[in-house]
């Protein structure tokens, strides 16, 4: 196992564990890696000090916070925006139905009528999207990932 220190491309900073260095890159390839904060899978390693501790040291050496029994949060929202973004997020996932990869078939069937009407979100290609708002459904992106593909 291998801890990273990551980093997002909104500069949100948090570690995470993982099987090999092969491991985490064939993870970030395949967008599977998302920041806790915003959802961005655009994260790379940050930079970052190795803990390399010697025999004497291993027992008196203080523990790091990730390995303490109390465990903190990843990242604390850093600016007014964050906290906007966040508390969005939770309005949005506690007032809609998350319909997952049926978004699109689903917009369309309440655009029709052959649906109840109610707010829904989803997951759409960006080419699917574009149709959408060409055909005149409402519709808009999200800033954020949905937290079944977050890490």
């Amino acid at each position: 196992m291998i801890q990273f220190s990551l980093k997002c491309a909104h500069d949100h900073r948090f570690d995470s564990w993982f099987q090999s260095a092969a491991a985490f890159d064939k993870l970030k390839d395949q967008g599977l890696i998302a920041c806790a904060i915003c959802g961005s899978t655009e994260v790379e390693k940050a930079i970052m000090a190795p803990r390399v501790a010697t025999r004497s040291q291993k027992d008196t050496a203080p523990r790091p916070e990730s390995a303490q029994s109390t465990p903190g949060p990843l990242s604390q929202p850093a600016s007014p925006a964050e906290q906007a973004l966040i508390a969005l997020r939770r309005k949005i996932e506690k007032e809609s139905d998350y319909v997952g990869k049926d978004f699109v078939k689903e917009a369309r069937r309440i655009h029709d009528g052959d649906a109840k009407a109610r707010s829904i979100y989803g997951e759409a290609r960006a080419d699917e999207a574009r149709q959408l708002v060409e055909d005149g459904v409402s519709v808009l992106p999200l800033p954020f990932m949905n937290n079944r593909k977050a890490n």
